[in-house]
């Protein structure tokens, strides 16, 4: 039934064919639907996004104000992009620069009701891992401690738990946390501040843990989808993974402020597919009409994680995976821009 509705939701959207141009492409992303419309509109409060200026931040407090016009949503970042202060405001968004680990600046802002935590570090972790721990575990707690009257939906990762077996259809919420590497280690950490100052405040929220996000610039489908237009082989090591458009992660983050629970409690996000990495470089073999190589050999276990609760609470998508291929194979094929941000989701000793 809740695929069904799905459906039903997909063609009263009505998605176009091809996206041409970024214009194009941030108007999908941050397209809200009917019921997250509804949902934030009957939502007390205002709406802030700290860590507004990453790859997902802009389009999520563009939705935001798109299904809520009446809504102040705030967007909290250094601003070091430029424009990317000018293109917000453009959008209604009300914008202040800060640098969160400044607890002073950081206890300035505006106590918002709804608090959407974006801010981390992930790209280049490897190369300063004390500055990792810092962004990603130090600052979650800071910022616990500043908003204990708000509701705090908190972006983790799927990459806090330890690889999992192909017969398993993913990790579940309920598996204890023991993953490679000290970038997801320090992920731990973030939640473990949240569920900390949460329990010991009272604080309402969500920890989404993520795998793995993608628009048509950045993620697994365009790193594998380059690699095939290119010529160069796929590699099959990570044999498995999780997708999901980018605007459905944001549309199922924003949804969740209205499910927050105190304590704060985590819910998994992505795709309800397990998909081959073969079949993935095979399906963009097909697109853009080229031969695709591939090395190594899939191992038996991956990064992989059940979203069957997210699908009870918020249902389905409302962008399939045929149609993310497709759009993906026709932005790569035309050379349109990416954002130069590999996911580097075949490395499986948690170092990226």
């Amino acid at each position: 039934m809740k695929q069904e509705k799905a459906s039903a939701m997909q063609a009263a959207i009505g998605w176009p064919a091809t996206i041409v141009d970024n214009e194009t492409l941030e108007e999908v992303l941050s397209r809200p639907d009917i019921v997250l419309q509804q949902q934030l509109q009957k939502l007390d409060g205002d709406i802030m996004v700290l860590g507004v200026g990453g790859k997902m931040g802009p389009s999520l407090a563009h939705m935001a104000k798109r299904a809520a016009p009446e809504k102040r949503v705030i967007g909290v970042a250094r601003f070091s992009e430029a424009g990317l202060r000018e293109q917000l405001q453009s959008w209604g968004i009300e914008t202040i620069a800060c640098d969160l680990t400044d607890r002073a600046a950081l206890e300035a802002l505006p106590k918002a009701k709804n608090i959407v935590f974006m801010a981390g570090m992930k790209f280049g972790s490897g190369g300063d891992l004390p500055a990792t721990w810092a962004l990603n575990t130090y600052l979650p707690g800071l910022v616990a401690e500043t908003f204990v009257q708000s509701r705090i939906v908190a972006f983790s990762t799927g990459c806090v738990y330890p690889f999992v077996g192909l017969d398993q259809i993913g990790a579940t919420e309920d598996m204890p946390l023991t993953p490679p590497g000290e970038y997801a280690n320090s992920c731990v950490g973030r939640e473990r501040l949240f569920q900390h100052f949460s329990a010991r405040h009272g604080t309402p929220g969500k920890l989404i843990r993520l795998n793995y996000a993608i628009d048509l610039r950045y993620g697994v489908l365009y790193d594998i989808a380059v690699k095939v237009r290119d010529g160069q082989p796929v590699d099959l090591t990570t044999g498995h993974v999780n997708v999901i458009w980018q605007g459905d992660s944001n549309r199922y983050a924003l949804l969740a402020l209205a499910h927050a629970t105190a304590p704060t409690t985590p819910i998994n996000i992505s795709g309800p597919e397990t998909l081959a990495v073969r079949w993935l470089a095979e399906e963009f073999g097909k697109r853009l009409g080229k031969e695709v190589g591939f090395t190594g050999s899939p191992a038996p276990t991956a990064w992989l994680n059940n979203a069957a609760e997210a699908m009870r609470q918020f249902g389905y998508p409302l962008v399939p995976l045929k149609l993310m291929l497709d759009w993906v194979a026709d932005w790569v094929a035309a050379n349109r821009p990416g954002l130069n941000k590999p996911t580097k989701f075949e490395n499986r000793d948690g170092a990226y």
